[in-house]
């Protein structure tokens, strides 16, 4: 038996599902219990009448996991992107949106130890000393409001334990020069008080060839517990986090206008003298004079973040009352070339925010949770993209965002199996730009820069209604229809310069169930989604002086899309040294509608998978031309048609006090598309990346030995896709090579 709970501590297992335990109560074999808030309230897992993803630390950890890119290895149904320097992009069943500049937002909420985190920069270096990871799939309207459209991701440290004095120190090593430490203690300051600090060091080589694709950063939380009776609870986090290294980078790819350029195979950065080549040998009238700008090596990453958070919990007989005050501080400051071409972005963004929230007991007919959330951003960047002597668009954001909103959520029992649940929420939110913005080139190399301007507000209500039935002791059915909006906002432009919300409706129908003693869980989902108004970003045309015309970033609402399909997740605890673990998901994804306005600086038609005609709406100066694209009828981007993880874990019990524990994980995509150009280059086929690894252990003496392998078989995987303006060459990122180390850890 003390081999079988050692086995419980070490394996990772299937995404989504914890770590298998002893049933506490008999001493039988079965699967734990786990715990979530992804209602905001504390709830069992298999009682949620939602499709959650739960990542125990082990999973993080066996997988390689150390920022939110790699979360796409463990969850078939999210794909996260990379973008330039720190953005990140989330993808939830095709719903998302890759953040182009200091304006965008995310259509996934990401939420850290409670706290609501508004910029995509920013959700990089807290997967560490965590207690696990929730990812919500589906619109979270009516908890979690704006910006949640696809779903919610949720990352929840580890709280100080008020019991007794604990710690652990890590460290890891690995090819491509990899060297990682991390260290916990937890510390009893009194009987009602402790205290918990965490960090982490990571240092690692670049896996492209000219230095890209490399990590490096310092991490650090201090978390404070005061619990002076059993009603009252205050928590107080702080956080900090410093990246550095080179950042994201990208290959240029052999297509249709680079033929010979550098197999993809041998990952050869875009700065790479051979990749060059290929450039001057494609376009030597834009490359040798530099017109257009190669990617150099000069790509830097020198980003801050930093942030205070206080949870006050105060426990009523009718139920407890939330109090969540919180601030962040970002100050991004990169360079990237994974677009290929020079991106600076400098940025400071200051977030307030205040969530109160009041859940009722759980000992009545009725529960409910009530609440009220002020959010405030204020934004302050200079961004450049130089494409050489052709164009460079400088434009310096000052936006004001503040959101408001209140919302209630309720279940009803009508009978002790049958439940109606119900949910609203109004939002209510206002944006402010004052945004100086000019283009420039080597005719005109200083023209005045012009502001644009632009006061917004949105109003949205979200809601929620649905039913859910106690088919037996361990068998929930539900089924309901849930609505998520995510805000509009500005782009950088003198004339029209704003777009509004996205909305997305999901009808939903779920089973959750354990069988066999508690052995075997199986839980299923079936969903129909309807995506209204998507805001996507692309280099677009965009009015830089009155009546003139240039080519930058812009966003737009394009089109209407639907997704419909189902998730099976499977646990399988076979004996108590063997488990296995399956997560498939299908989705059908179809945009009936998607048109949007491009241009062409050369004036020559886009390369794209769509349909591509000319568009004389605007002004545009020539040589330059623009060009109505129509997608309609494709696939939703990072929207794979099959998902599968699969997994499986055995312990070998060497002695009474060692055990050896193996484990592997695959992950299996059909191909999908990762942009909206829809080239063939962009096209990432269908592909299967397994992990392995094997830890020998001595539980009861606290510590442990790791080696493992990651992508077995080095199989090169996209992570992001854009096609380079001018040029129209195209430049994708990959996800890790082959990569295997060892780690070891000790706790007391």
């Amino acid at each position: 038996m003390r081999a079988y709970k050692a086995l419980l501590l070490s394996t990772a297992l299937l995404a989504g599902a914890a770590p298998a335990a002893i049933a506490q109560d008999t001493g039988e074999l079965g699967l734990e219990e786990i715990v979530v808030t992804a209602q905001r309230r504390t709830e069992n897992l298999q009682k949620v009448a939602i499709a959650v993803t739960a990542i125990s630390t082990d999973d993080l950890v066996n997988a390689g996991v150390t920022d939110t890119i790699g979360l796409t290895k463990l969850v078939p149904a999210l794909v996260v992107q990379p973008g330039g320097g720190s953005n990140t992009g989330f993808y939830l069943r095709g719903v998302g949106t890759l953040g182009p500049n200091s304006f965008s937002e995310n259509a996934i909420a990401f939420n850290y130890g409670g706290v609501y985190i508004g910029r995509p920069t920013a959700p990089i270096g807290a997967l560490f000393d965590l207690a696990r990871v929730e990812v919500l799939k589906g619109p979270q309207g009516t908890l979690y409001g704006r910006n949640a459209t696809g779903g919610a991701i949720n990352v929840l440290p580890n709280r100080p334990d008020l019991s007794h004095t604990s710690g652990e120190v890590g460290v890891e090593i690995g090819n491509y020069n990899l060297r990682k430490g991390n260290a916990v203690i937890n510390t009893p300051v009194s009987e009602t008080l402790a205290l918990r600090i965490a960090g982490q060091v990571l240092d690692r080589d670049g896996y492209l060839s000219d230095g890209y694709d490399d990590e490096k950063g310092e991490a650090a939380r201090a978390s404070l517990l005061w619990e002076p009776n059993d009603r009252m609870s205050l928590l107080v986090m702080g956080d900090y986090f410093h990246q550095g290294g080179k950042g994201v980078g990208g290959v240029l790819v052999p297509g249709s206008l680079s033929p010979t350029a550098p197999a993809v195979k041998d990952r050869i950065g875009g700065s790479e003298a051979a990749s060059i080549a290929e450039l001057r040998l494609r376009f030597p009238g834009l490359i040798n004079p530099g017109l257009v700008v190669p990617p150099q090596k000069d790509g830097f990453n020198d980003n801050t973040f930093w942030g205070v958070s206080a949870t006050l919990d105060y426990t009523f007989d009718a139920g407890t009352l939330t109090v969540l005050p919180a601030y962040r501080d970002s100050r991004p400051d990169f360079r990237f070339y994974s677009v290929g071409f020079q991106g600076d972005m400098k940025e400071t963004s200051k977030q307030s925010s205040l969530e109160v929230r009041f859940a009722s007991a759980e000992d009545s007919a009725f529960r409910y949770v009530l609440g009220g959330f002020l959010f405030r951003d204020k934004v302050d960047a200079l961004n450049s993209f130089f494409q050489g002597g052709l164009s460079t668009t400088t434009f310096m954001p000052h936006q004001d965002t503040t959101s408001k909103a209140v919302f209630g959520q309720g279940t009803y029992d009508l009978t002790p199996e049958f439940r109606l649940v119900g949910g609203i929420r109004y939002t209510h939110e206002n944006k402010e730009q004052s945004t100086p913005v000019r283009q420039s080139s080597v005719s005109n190399p200083n023209p005045p820069f012009l502001t644009a301007t632009g006061d917004e507000n949105f109003e949205s209500v979200t809601w929620k209604g649905g039913v859910e039935f106690d088919a037996g002791p361990q068998s929930l059915l539900y089924a309901n229809v849930a609505t998520g909006f995510k805000a509009g906002g500005f782009y950088p432009a003198v004339g029209k310069n704003s777009f509004d919300p996205e909305k997305l409706t999901a009808y939903t129908i779920g089973s959750k169930n354990r069988f066999l003693g508690n052995r075997l869980q199986l839980n299923a989902e079936a969903f129909w989604w309807d995506y209204k108004d998507q805001q996507i970003g692309y280099i677009g045309p965009v009015e830089v002086s009155p009546g003139v015309y240039g080519q930058a970033s812009v966003t737009a609402n394009v089109g209407q899309a639907r997704m419909y399909g189902m998730e099976v997740e499977a646990q399988f605890l076979a004996t108590q040294n063997d488990e296995i673990g399956i997560n498939l998901q299908y989705m059908d994804s179809k945009y009936k509608s998607f048109v949007y306005t491009a241009i062409s600086a050369g004036g020559t038609p886009l390369p794209s998978g769509c349909a591509v005609t000319p568009n004389t709406s605007l002004p545009v100066a020539a040589p330059a031309r623009l060009f109505t694209v129509d997608c309609s009828g494709k696939s939703a981007v990072n929207a794979p048609k099959w998902s599968l993880n699969l997994s499986y874990s055995h312990t070998f019990e060497l002695s009474a006090d060692h055990d050896l524990v193996f484990g592997a994980r695959s992950r299996i995509e059909s191909g999908r598309f990762l942009s909206i150009d829809y080239r063939p280059e962009q096209h990432q086929g269908g592909y299967m990346s397994s992990d392995v690894w094997l830890t020998l252990e001595a539980p009861a003496q606290g510590w442990s030995v790791t080696g493992y392998v990651n992508n077995l078989t080095d199989k090169d995987v996209y992570s992001t896709s854009v096609s380079r303006p001018i040029l129209n060459v195209v430049y994708n990122g990959l996800r890790p090579p082959r990569t295997y180390g060892l780690r070891g850890s000790v706790s007391f």
